[in-house]
């Protein structure tokens, strides 16, 4: 199963998409998943040494309207107490984010000094967008980007502990964060753009699939939040799916028989083209 679609969503419009898949796959569909994302299933049934699935997308990505729009009192002025007060409506918007505060598979609520990190942020009285601002910041500057530390089986808990991990654990910790207080948060998979633009660093984590956050206020709708580089996302950050952590939209997954070892090879190019 393959989750390598780019999705509509806020600011972002797929013009063209190809999957390439080598050797041929015996059976191929593709189908929409419970979160709205494009899910690619296929079968190879022939024997084979090397599994190549590429990718190509051409996509409009105009972020920044959306993002001006933070600025609003909207956006700003809801506080945690509001949110928590606002979550109880039965509005089609509040049910379909209150899914996002449940336990997820990877997310626990008993997860250890989750809450207590979170609440560092998040009071009562506080505007939830500068609460999330702080609390992406605080990640950045508490848990260290090291590749190779973590996998896709380690506990949040762990992570919290090491303050280590890459950026699909620095989003899961954001969400852990967001959902001990009782609010949504999703988690968003993507890419960034590979060649910056001039004059400006190359961001953490353009080589490979990406993660980030987004938290839902009440009125207003989902904010993205990137803890990996302490910035709020715009036309650089491409997004793929989203889902409550990254079990629900991993870019490869499935069952292969054979034996021997095996080695995966990841490689992404994103760049600005007109």
């Amino acid at each position: 199963m393959a989750t390598l679609r780019p999705r509509e969503s806020e600011g972002q419009s797929l013009l063209d998409y190809k999957i390439l898949i080598s050797p041929d796959p015996a059976e191929i569909s593709e189908r929409i998943d419970f979160f709205g994302n494009y899910i690619t299933r296929f079968s190879i049934q022939t024997e084979h040494k090397i599994l190549e699935v590429t990718t190509q997308s051409k996509i409009v990505r105009d972020y920044m309207p959306y993002r001006e729009s933070f600025s609003s009192q909207a956006c700003r002025g809801v506080t945690m107490e509001g949110a928590l007060m606002a979550l109880q409506s039965a509005d089609a918007s509040v049910l379909d984010a209150k899914q996002y505060i449940l336990e997820s598979i990877f997310i626990r609520r008993s997860d250890a000094g989750i809450r207590e990190y979170a609440e560092v942020s998040f009071k009562r009285n506080r505007s939830v967008f500068d609460a999330a601002f702080e609390l992406m910041q605080r990640i950045y500057t508490d848990f260290k980007f090291v590749p190779g530390f973590t996998s896709i089986a380690t506990p949040v808990a762990e992570v919290m502990k090491e303050r280590k991990g890459v950026c699909q654990d620095f989003a899961q910790i954001a969400i852990a964060c967001i959902r001990s207080v009782g609010l949504p948060a999703r988690y968003i998979s993507g890419y960034i753009e590979t060649v910056p633009p001039e004059g400006k660093e190359k961001l953490v984590g353009a080589d490979a699939s990406h993660a980030w956050f987004a938290i839902f206020i009440p009125g207003f709708g989902w904010v993205d939040f990137d803890p990996t580089n302490n910035l709020i996302p715009a036309d650089q950050h491409i997004v793929v799916g989203w889902g409550r952590d990254y079990y629900d939209v991993p870019p490869l997954k499935g069952v292969v028989y054979g034996s021997g070892k095996s080695k995966l090879k990841v490689a992404v190019d994103i760049s600005a083209v007109g």
